[in-house]
């Protein structure tokens, strides 16, 4: 098997809210299927992730409790940078927008910087990049 290609889908509470939130961090709405829509995909460069209303998986939690946010359920997934630098930029911009972030960028001893955000409906971001020099 050869896998080419991967788009995770989240389960989302509000189409149009999730496209908001999204585009806040860059991201933008790529297509909406529905009359009133209920699916559709968000895009970033090569990246897409397809979000669902209220389908297709499940949703977080209550609202963290404590750092790193483990226990809310939702989907986890990396978002990788190109550069530590852009990491503490992306984290400046989630925080300028108001947006959740449970773990502030932290240079880990597995050799990355990051932080955690989470979307309103639990899912939690690990915004990533390598501490390695190219």
């Amino acid at each position: 098997m050869k896998v080419e290609r991967l788009t995770p889908i989240l389960n989302i509470s509000n189409i149009a809210e999730s496209f908001a939130w999204f585009e806040k961090l860059g991201w933008q709405k790529g297509w909406d299927w529905g009359d009133p829509p209920t699916f559709g995909g968000v895009c970033n460069g090569e990246c897409e992730i397809f979000l669902c209303q209220n389908c297709q998986g499940s949703r977080g939690g209550p609202m963290p409790q404590h750092p790193g946010d483990d226990d809310t359920g939702g989907v986890w997934m990396t978002w990788w940078l190109a550069s530590p630098a852009e990491v503490d930029a992306a984290h400046q911009l989630a925080l300028e927008h108001g947006l959740m972030v449970t773990w502030p960028p932290t240079d880990e001893p597995w050799g990355v910087r990051e932080f955690h955000l989470r979307h309103p409906d639990g899912h939690t971001f690990r915004v990533s990049a390598s501490l390695e020099e190219e």
